[in-house]
């Protein structure tokens, strides 16, 4: 479970309040977009829900952790343990190929333990275990996406943070994340978050939290995801882990 309690978040100097005041709970298991206006502070949440900054006041807590209080080296071990992220931009390493992207995260994990038939289940999954080879700038803009999504799921995290992750694809690619996002949270149980301007989206979601000027200002629950169906994609199966 995820719980925010008063969470600010300024920038600045003089600062600028971009968050002013945020209590939320988000159970495990469930899917969350964060939807509203350009400026309204969603990406600034999620990075503040995921660990990757932290608030100039209140307090997040995860799992029953009090996340601010923990030092760098702390955090980095509970993210790696717990988390997976996807960004709109993919953040690949262009030397590498994409199966070795993949595996870039289980690189600290304890010595021994072969990452790699996971991986190659992942990009079998995702339709591009042919390319495993083949370096980013070999891949097209979905494809790079579906490698990010396999690096993100290589340790099973619990949650899954994903920050505009169709925004610069196409719609059928886009489409395509969205499949795979609803298949991730539906079939291994994993807490999905993410912040999107696509309506499509965003109805994927059993809840919506709607930001206004830095303070969730609505909870929509457009859809419970055994009403939403998509097209399957041929092929295409996360199985439960």
């Amino acid at each position: 479970m995820i719980e925010l309690f008063g969470v600010k978040k300024s920038f600045g100097d003089p600062p600028t309040e971009v968050l002013k005041g945020i209590t939320a709970e988000i159970k495990e298991g469930e899917m969350v977009s964060i939807v509203g206006r350009s400026g309204s502070g969603k990406s600034t949440l999620l990075y503040l829900i995921s660990t990757l900054d932290r608030p100039t006041a209140g307090d997040v807590v995860i799992d029953g952790v009090p996340v601010c209080s923990l030092s760098m080296k702390e955090l980095h071990r509970f993210r790696n343990e717990k988390m997976g992220f996807v960004f709109q931009f993919h953040h690949l390493l262009p030397e590498l190929s994409a199966l070795e992207n993949v595996l870039m995260p289980t690189l600290k994990q304890k010595k021994g333990e072969d990452f790699t038939p996971f991986a190659m289940e992942l990009l079998w999954e995702f339709g591009i275990a042919h390319k495993r080879d083949r370096r980013p700038g070999e891949l097209s803009g979905g494809e790079q996406q579906r490698v990010a999504i396999a690096r993100a799921l290589i340790l099973q995290p619990r949650y899954l943070f994903a920050d505009e992750p169709t925004g610069n694809l196409d719609s059928a690619n886009g489409e395509a994340v969205l499949k795979f996002f609803q298949s991730i949270h539906r079939d291994r149980g994993t807490t999905v978050i993410y912040v999107t301007h696509d309506p499509l989206f965003a109805e994927l979601a059993e809840r919506e939290l709607v930001l206004v000027d830095g303070l969730i200002r609505g909870e929509l629950h457009p859809k419970h995801l055994h009403e939403f169906r998509l097209d399957p994609i041929p092929g295409f199966e996360i199985r439960p882990s």
